[in-house]
C-alpha cells in the first residue's frame, strides 16, 4: 500500500471499517451523464482507495475521473455500517505497480495472487468521506 500521505478527509472510524475485512466495494462512475455502478475489490490506505477493473468502468474513469464509492456491511439483509466515498480516479499505466496491488487485493480476498491478470490499476483519492451506522 502507498504510504506517507495523510489525509484528514477520511475519519478514523471510516479508515478502521474499509480496511476492517474484505467487503465488496460499489463503484459508481458516469456514462453520458447517468451513472453506473458496479460491485469490485479494494485495498484502502491513508486517504487512497487502490483497485483493478477492466471494460466500462475503466472507460468511464478515463472520461471522467469523479466516482464515488460505497462499501456496506450487512448481516442476513440487514445493515450495519456504510462508508460512502466522493474521489478523483487515476488510471495507472504501471505494469510492476499494478501487479503488485492485484496481488494485494487478491490476496485479501482469498484468491490466487496471479488471478485477473488483464485488469488495470486506479487509484481513487479521497476528497470526503461519510459513514452511516444503522
Amino acid at each position: 500500500m502507498r504510504t506517507g500521505r495523510m489525509t484528514r478527509s477520511v475519519p478514523e472510524a471510516v479508515e478502521r471499517r474499509l480496511t476492517s475485512e474484505p467487503l465488496a466495494a460499489y463503484l459508481a462512475t458516469s456514462v453520458d451523464d447517468r451513472p453506473h455502478v458496479a460491485p469490485l475489490w479494494y485495498q484502502y490506505d491513508d486517504g487512497v482507495v487502490e483497485l483493478t477493473t477492466k471494460g466500462r468502468k475503466l472507460d468511464n474513469i478515463r472520461d471522467n475521473p469523479n466516482v464515488s464509492l460505497a462499501v456496506q456491511k450487512a448481516s442476513a439483509g440487514i445493515p450495519e455500517w456504510m462508508v460512502t466515498l466522493l474521489g478523483t480516479a487515476t488510471v495507472v499505466d504501471d505494469e510492476a505497480e499494478e501487479k503488485r496491488v492485484r496481488r494485494e487485493i487478491n490476496r485479501k480476498y482469498g484468491v490466487d495472487p496471479d488471478a485477473y491478470p488483464e485488469n488495470t490499476l486506479v487509484t481513487v483519492s479521497v476528497g470526503s468521506a461519510s459513514l452511516t451506522e444503522y
